[in-house]
């Protein structure tokens, strides 16, 4: 049998940043949300590593269960490795009034993917999430932190995606 060592993802220089966040946020654990979105934001592939959850646990003397059911609630975040573009799709009412069916017709077909699913080469997921704050330019997605507006056409969204990279 082929026992793998799991990969050492909490590195020092991560320990580092991790503690300089915590610092940021007062070592406060209400302010949870905000220090797993910013931690979330410096780690490859927009994830919060369970070595890094237990990590937070232990630093914010609080229950790892606790830690968990903030990742397990919010959209924004995750506890597995995302793609390196996360395309997150507001599924508010405004959206939808505004059709982003388009974007999720469009992303689906020339990606190859369904909702929730990582390209091939893991650039691109598709995430369905609440509304983000972007009405004045519905519809709307959000990768990796930066809102993407007005998309209501196939080249516009063929047009992000080429500028991507």
């Amino acid at each position: 049998m082929d026992f793998k060592m799991k990969e050492q993802i909490l590195t020092k220089e991560l320990v580092e940043q991790i503690d300089l966040i915590l610092f940021s946020h007062n070592n406060d654990a209400s302010q949870l949300v905000g220090i797993l979105l910013d931690i979330q934001a410096i780690i490859p592939r927009q994830y919060i590593p369970e070595q890094v959850a237990y990590y937070l646990a232990e630093k914010l003397n609080t229950k790892i269960t606790n830690v968990y059911d903030v990742i397990s609630f919010y959209a924004a975040l995750s506890d597995k490795p995302r793609a390196k573009y996360p395309i997150q799709i507001c599924d508010s009412i405004v959206c939808k009034i505004n059709n982003n069916t388009t974007i999720f017709t469009v992303l689906k077909e020339v990606l190859g993917i369904e909702i929730n699913e990582v390209t091939y080469d893991g650039r691109f997921t598709i995430e369905k999430v609440p509304c983000f704050g972007a009405c004045d330019v519905a519809p709307a997605v959000r990768i990796n932190g930066k809102v993407y507006g007005h998309l209501t056409s196939r080249e516009k969204i063929i047009a992000l995606l080429d500028a991507l990279g």
